[in-house]
């Protein structure tokens, strides 16, 4: 079988932060902002070639700080000063690039955890310092994983340390493909045994709600802490409610799609560019946040062995899938072939489509047991999330 890695970040909390830390974030943020003037007047974007130039004076000037924290930079500086450059070229950057944040980028030299005792050692210019962490009921299953990077990160509520996890799992050969189409607000599954699986996520109703709660606000206190604070509160609310969605919404994918292991999702990366709707509906669309979804569902998958292939969205929900002709509304959301009378529901069409792309695109033959869907046929099965994903009939 072939396999895989699947990379996730956890987050640890610190239980206190020593003065030797507070030193390690001043001292690295002058580094980067160093490190990102001399790449933006010289115009460089490698890493190789800015350490290059500048490791030696920054040792020179850094003697007691671990190397590895220069290489760290480096690579942190060039990340900003290429993203700095894009935004350039759209009209959206001024004046020169800086770093303002609180991190510290480490790499496994730089840092040690310990799960089991709850300690995590980072190495600073007055050697190592033993951090004590919160322990949360997920970090556990990260036991047997392998630690990669890391990030120390200071805010508000305090200093944290993002780990990056790495596992290799098998993923086989899939049998057939389940397409997923994601919409604002439902998510339509094509399941190879001709049936279709739609869930109402009321992602849209959860998104608008919590907008105008934030609207309300910033109408009301115009400025102040407490504004800060109260579209801070909401937005955190807001953010929590879809992540328990997002994870309940891949968890069923994943057990529907696992008997058949494959799953065909659509390839949304350039969606955002191609937006030019109404301001409400663009801002609308700009918060929907389906690529998070979307690696989800990848990384659950592929932890249960199931393949996950991205196909081109292009003409998904406006092609037959029995012909191939091009479909004409017929009602609310409802499309149909004038060639060869096929009608369904447009995101119906959309799964169909993606699976069969899918297909096209690995070789992989439909089993007998799945024969195609008859014309104005094929059974919709639908969930709504509100009951937790309990048929609504």
């Amino acid at each position: 079988m072939p396999s895989e890695t699947i990379k996730l970040t956890a987050k640890f909390k610190l239980k206190e932060t020593p003065k030797g830390l507070d030193d390690l974030f001043s001292v690295y943020r002058e580094i980067v902002n160093f490190l990102i003037s001399y790449a933006h007047e010289n115009n460089i974007t490698s890493f190789y070639r800015l350490k290059k130039e500048t490791y030696k004076s920054l040792r020179e000037r850094y003697p007691e700080l671990p190397s590895h924290y220069i290489y760290t930079a480096c690579q942190m500086a060039t990340a900003v000063y290429k993203s700095y450059r894009k935004r350039k070229r759209k009209g959206k950057a001024n004046g020169k690039p800086v770093f303002k944040k609180e991190v510290v980028m480490l790499d496994d030299h730089l840092f040690k955890l310990n799960l089991e005792k709850g300690v995590v050692k980072v190495s600073t210019s007055k050697g190592r310092i033993q951090l004590e962490f919160h322990p949360a009921k997920y970090h556990e299953k990260f036991r047997d994983w392998k630690v990669g990077q890391a990030w120390l990160v200071r805010t508000p509520k305090g200093v944290f340390l993002n780990v990056v996890f790495s596992k290799e799992v098998e993923v086989r050969a899939p049998k057939a493909f389940v397409g997923i189409d994601l919409n604002e607000n439902n998510v339509t599954l094509s399941l190879p045994n001709g049936e279709f699986v739609q869930i109402i996520t009321h992602e849209r109703e959860i998104r608008t709600g919590y907008f105008l709660k934030r609207r309300k606000i910033q109408r009301k206190i115009r400025s102040g802490k407490k504004r800060k604070e109260l579209l801070e509160k909401y937005g955190e609310r807001e953010r929590n409610r879809l992540n328990d969605l997002y994870h309940k919404l891949a968890n069923k994918i994943v057990e529907l799609a696992e008997k058949y292991g494959g799953i065909a999702l659509e390839d949304l990366t350039e969606i955002r560019e191609s937006i030019r709707y109404s301001a409400v509906m663009n801002g609308r669309l700009h918060r929907w946040s389906f690529r998070k979804l979307q690696s989800i569902i990848e990384y659950k998958a592929k932890l249960k062995g199931v393949m996950v292939v991205f196909v081109n969205p292009a003409h998904t929900s406006s092609l037959c899938p029995v012909c191939g002709g091009k479909l004409s509304p017929n009602g609310h959301r409802v499309l149909k072939c004038l060639n060869c009378g096929f009608e369904a529901d447009r995101d119906v069409v959309g799964s169909w489509n993606i699976s069969l792309r899918a297909l096209k695109m690995w070789g992989v033959t439909v089993p007998p047991e799945s024969p195609p869907m008859k014309t104005g046929g094929g059974k919709v099965i639908r969930y709504d999330s509100f009951t937790c994903f309990k048929s609504s009939g």
